[in-house]
């Protein structure tokens, strides 16, 4: 398996997060990355550098007016005597009497763009996400070319970004980009299997009206978790994409047999996609500083031999897992279930 890496993921350095009331340090840190891609040299794999992707890669995800958001954002907040952009009011159906419309301060379009204080705004935000999107650009590219796995080690994490809309640390929809230059690059269909604990909202929005791109995401009931709002099983895709979504919603604590039953019934219903998209998640470890799931160290393995046993080619971009000391070994597991 091939390893698509950028070392500027690494400069994106969050800091502020707040837990239950109270304002602490980010858990997206580079040393995220760092930890993965230790691992990856460990096992022996090749690390190749992503090239940049043109943008066109990044626009069939994302709206360009988003996309002009996040590349200056930054430095019109600075202007202003800021750091982190941080939002304090997000926009909701109440206030638009004729149309919405979208400020022109920096910290009111910050609002309308971000729709949590989960995706803080620095100054090296667009050189990071950028790079990510380039990592798996280049992941699909390899497996559009015939390499048969390829890994996108993106960070920060993606799945819950929209086509104009950043949160949960996500602002590019990495899978969802990989998944489109794997559709520009001759796959007939796409399937998507999500097994980060949170759902992909941004991933199952995405597609949720198509029929090219079939989504599966396995995670925590959102009566009980982050998103919320979004990711019931009756949300199954509409028009053309009706039947095309599968959620998986498991209750709190769902050990290593529950989710390895629910990743066999996403690979399933993903059986007639001739290409896979993995987002994949550690934070479903039973070590998560938030941990919801408690899915051992061992059941890492167990999920790389079902992913391996599907027989697609397989690009894997890299979501959440927060516990940095036990992310390399859990990396290390499920790459050698995929060899076993």
């Amino acid at each position: 398996m091939k390893v698509i890496w950028n070392d500027a993921q690494l400069a994106h350095d969050p800091q502020f997060y707040l837990i239950r009331g109270k304002a602490t340090s980010s858990y997206e840190v580079p040393g995220r990355a760092r930890a993965l891609l230790d691992a990856c040299r460990h096992m022996g794999l090749t690390i190749a550098d992503a090239p940049r992707a043109p943008g066109a890669a990044i626009e069939r995800v994302h709206t360009p007016d988003y996309i002009e958001f996040l590349q200056h954002a930054a430095e019109q907040w600075r202007a202003e005597g800021g750091t982190e952009i941080l939002p304090t009011m997000h926009p909701t159906p109440e206030m638009f009497q004729d149309g919405a419309t979208i400020p022109r301060h920096v910290l009111g379009r910050a609002g309308w763009y971000v729709v949590g204080i989960g995706a803080p705004i620095s100054e090296h935000t667009w050189t990071s996400i950028a790079a990510a999107a380039d990592c798996a650009v280049e992941a699909a590219r390899q497996v559009s070319g015939g390499v048969s796995a390829a890994y996108a080690l993106t960070r920060p994490p993606g799945h819950h970004a929209y086509p104009a809309r950043a949160g949960g640390h996500c602002f590019l929809n990495n899978a969802a980009i990989a998944a489109e230059e794997l559709r520009a690059g001759g796959a007939r269909k796409v399937g998507i299997l999500d097994i980060d604990v949170h759902h992909g909202n941004g991933i199952q929005h995405i597609f949720y009206h198509r029929s090219d791109v079939s989504t599966v995401s396995i995670h925590g009931d959102p009566n009980y978790q982050y998103p919320w709002f979004v990711g019931y099983p009756d949300e199954r895709g509409a028009g053309a994409g009706e039947g095309h979504n599968l959620n998986i919603a498991l209750g709190r604590a769902a050990g290593d047999d529950e989710w390895i039953a629910a990743i066999s019934q996403g690979l399933e219903a993903l059986q007639s996609c001739d290409v896979l998209v993995l987002a994949l998640g550690f934070d479903t470890s039973k070590h998560e500083p938030l941990g919801f799931f408690g899915v051992s160290d061992d059941a890492y393995a167990r999920a790389g031999a079902l992913v391996a046993k599907a027989r697609k080619p397989l690009v894997i971009v890299q979501e959440g897992g927060y516990c940095v000391e036990v992310l390399g070994q859990l990396l290390t597991n499920f790459v050698t279930g995929m060899k076993d």
